[in-house]
């Protein structure tokens, strides 16, 4: 753990009404500034006058030293053990939508297995015409879809059900990634099996040593839920279900099991503990709803954030941040700058696809004034990203799931950044 992952007392109700006027709609061109010579330019750098590394130097590619910050993290009081545990992607650095898989965030339940290719089998089973065994290889000569998705723990933004308290964007909301997956649809293997007409449910289970299961609707499971071998064009990472997981667009991330072992078809739902006891959201009264699947709409602003502050002073600044939802494209993103009072369009950057995470920018001329910056989204289906308050006004604050209310970040006129939230 960091420092700057923790902070003091909830700044819950913090600078109450305050408005952080002063920044412009646009920005300004950026002007290069009269100065004296820079060696840079006018001397030799060794860079360019020696021979740099061979092409077989690094057989497989890794980040430049200079970028060794870009790097998960955890936060070590959150959990008793690192083998049950999460760490987190750090959204404040990267750019564009698709997450690297060396930076995209891990959550065990045992710890991460190594399971080869050889030793792996997925096994279909239950109300079946026919039970079936597949090795690896057999999975790999059925025709292979591809799809792009954004994976979210159900808890992301969990600990700030009771106010502001992780300090940095990657603590608060980097329990994210978004990755292209490819592999095989798993109504194609449901179909190889020949589900019987009883059958309504199915249950996924993991290889590793929690025999991580959910259960799951079989219309969904027919929909658009993927036996993924590959994310970013290379075999699935270690930590992300090596050679084997379930890609479940949409849906909270505990759903999209690692390791998958087997596919069992049931005429209910097993009602696991990771589905009775884990992830269900409690209410007030004390009930907890239960199959609360989808990740609704939410959004965070990137930079500026705890761990992206303002370096370069006043001037034209751009504001970028991620939006995504469960329920399909994001349609709009809108941000602003002083706390919820007002709001601007922002702009989309490429294509926003279903279930996905989109980018999105809002360029201004920054004049140095204090600000209150907050993103909502709004998806197709027309669903507002809510407050905080209006979530707690519904769920209380003993929850710890599903929190997608609007983020605040407090940037300072020195460019620093804090987590805080307004009243």
């Amino acid at each position: 753990m960091t420092d700057a992952s923790k902070k003091g007392p909830s700044r819950r109700g913090f600078l109450s009404g305050m408005a952080a006027g002063g920044a412009a709609m646009a920005a300004g061109a950026v002007r290069a500034q009269t100065q004296a010579p820079d060696p840079l330019i006018t001397e030799v750098q060794p860079w360019a006058s020696e021979f740099g590394d061979p092409v077989d130097a690094v057989p497989y590619g890794m980040p430049i030293r200079f970028e060794s910050h870009v790097v998960r993290r955890n936060v070590e009081w959150l959990t008793e053990s690192a083998e049950s545990s999460i760490n987190f992607t750090p959204i404040h650095a990267l750019e564009g939508t698709i997450t690297p898989q060396g930076c995209a965030f891990e959550r065990h339940h045992s710890g991460a297995i190594e399971l080869s290719k050889q030793d792996y089998r997925l096994m279909i089973d239950g109300l079946v015409e026919t039970p079936l065994v597949f090795t690896y290889e057999d999975l790999t000569r059925f025709p292979r879809k591809s799809a792009v998705a954004f994976l979210e723990c159900a808890a992301n933004g969990g600990m700030e059900w009771g106010g502001a308290q992780l300090e940095g964007c990657q603590f608060t909301q980097g329990m994210i990634h978004n990755m292209e997956y490819v592999g095989v649809p798993l109504r194609t293997l449901l179909a190889e099996a020949g589900v019987k007409p009883e059958g309504s449910w199915i249950y996924a289970e993991g290889a590793d040593a929690s025999s991580n299961g959910r259960s799951m609707p079989l219309d969904k499971a027919m929909d658009d839920v993927l036996v993924a071998f590959f994310a970013n064009g290379e075999a699935l990472r270690k930590e992300h279900g090596y050679p084997v997981r379930l890609v479940v667009p949409g849906w909270e991330g505990n759903m999209w099991v690692k390791w998958l072992r087997r596919i069992g078809v049931y005429d209910q739902a097993v009602d696991s503990r990771e589905e009775t006891s884990k992830y269900t959201d409690l209410m007030p009264d004390g009930r907890a709803r239960k199959w609360t699947w989808v990740m609704d709409a939410k959004s965070v602003i990137t930079s500026p954030s705890p761990q992206a502050p303002i370096r370069h002073g006043a001037g034209p600044l751009v504001i970028t941040g991620l939006a995504w939802s469960g329920n399909g494209r994001i349609a709009e993103v809108d941000v602003s700058l002083d706390g919820g009072v007002n709001w601007q369009k922002a702009r989309i950057e490429g294509e926003a696809k279903p279930k996905a995470l989109t980018r999105f920018y809002l360029d201004i001329d920054w004049d140095g004034s204090e600000m209150l910056l907050q993103s909502r989204a709004i998806d197709e289906t027309g669903y507002v990203q809510p407050t905080k308050d209006a979530l707690r006004a519904i769920r209380g604050l003993n929850n710890v799931y599903h929190n997608n209310g609007i983020q605040t970040w407090w940037v300072r006129a020195d460019g620093e950044v804090e987590n805080v939230e307004v009243a």
